[in-house]
């Protein structure tokens, strides 16, 4: 995989891809940066220099495959960060994936990885489109959790999915290091998509994230940039995160201006599959 993208990096500009992922000359070394900058986080973390990091890389990663590059991801950061926790002396991990698209390219790394739960919340219905279903793993029950969710879905059903699914996910698999794919264009005001998040849900959601990483992982806990297509939201977002990892207050107001569907029924839907009822 790893020559056909060096190849194609070199024949660039061009595209690998549908979605479309774009590459020039510079993008294989960009990319070795971005993942390289996600494992110096890592390290720093478990080296104890760092109770926590966050890596604000680009390109981002959580939709590259074993073998491929997809849908804007080269390298899978977040993916090559966790293998390298599992290999230095972390028993389990749990990444969490609040991108709003389904991080498919995560889910296929660890589907089969004992050691390793993902969960990931996304807009139901888009892109990558043949992943992300509430049934995609049914012989990981339990520790690979899809959480589809309709559109203007938002702080409100966060809430709430942080309460009924994330934290029984945590108490059931009590991982010890957490990975956060971060993505930003959850925003209510991302022009690719339609959910509901509002600048301080992004910073509620990521409280509740670093206080069970307090509870379960000694804090231990690695945040790693993914999608955001509004530059607003995405530095609004990284100051939620950051001012979240540092136990600061974050005020910033900018609410959804539109009604949250009711999500009961799909998180039943999800607790049931995953046996959390």
């Amino acid at each position: 995989m790893l020559r056909t993208f060096e190849a194609a990096c070199r024949q660039g500009p061009g595209i690998t891809d549908y979605a479309p992922t774009f590459v020039t000359p510079a993008t294989y070394a960009e990319a070795f940066l971005a993942a390289g900058a996600t494992l110096d986080c890592t390290r720093a973390v478990l080296s104890g220099r760092a109770q926590n990091a966050f890596a604000i890389v680009r390109p981002p990663g959580h939709h590259a495959e074993p073998e491929a590059a997809m849908g804007f991801c080269l390298l899978n950061n977040i993916a090559i960060a966790t293998r390298h926790a599992l290999a230095n002396g972390i028993g389990k991990a749990l990444i969490v994936d609040f991108d709003v698209h389904h991080g498919n390219g995560t889910q296929a790394v660890f589907l089969n990885e004992q050691r390793v739960a993902f969960f990931s919340t996304h807009q139901e219905n888009i892109y990558p489109f043949r992943t992300g279903f509430i049934e995609d793993a049914p012989l990981a029950r339990g520790r690979i959790i899809n959480l589809p969710l309709p559109a203007r879905t938002g702080d409100a059903a966060f809430a709430r999915i942080a309460e009924q699914v994330l934290t029984p996910l945590v108490e059931h698999f009590a991982p010890e290091m957490m990975f956060v794919s971060a993505g930003f264009d959850s925003h209510w005001d991302d022009p690719l998509a339609e959910l509901g998040l509002s600048s301080v849900g992004y910073y509620a959601y990521v409280r509740r994230l670093v206080k069970l990483a307090g509870q379960y992982c000694g804090g231990k806990i690695v945040f790693v940039l993914e999608g955001g297509y509004n530059p607003r939201n995405i530095a609004t977002g990284v100051e939620a995160v950051l001012a979240a990892l540092t136990g600061t207050e974050f005020s910033l107001q900018d609410p959804s201006p539109y009604p949250e569907p009711d999500i009961s029924a799909r998180l039943e839907q999800v607790r049931a599959w995953n046996g959390f009822v």
